[in-house]
């Protein structure tokens, strides 16, 4: 009934053998600027 679900692993940071470990198991990494999503990172207040 819930057919197709996929899993998605979103974090700040994912080390490496958490993404090897999801992948083989069929779930997606993602990496969020959590900042950016708060809207607290300002891209005029960078120097780069």
């Amino acid at each position: 009934m819930l057919a197709p679900v996929r899993g998605i692993l979103a974090a700040q940071e994912i080390k490496p053998q958490a993404k090897v470990l999801a992948t083989d198991r069929g779930i997606g990494c993602v990496t969020l600027d959590y900042d950016a999503l708060r809207g607290l990172d300002n891209p005029d207040d960078r120097l780069f």
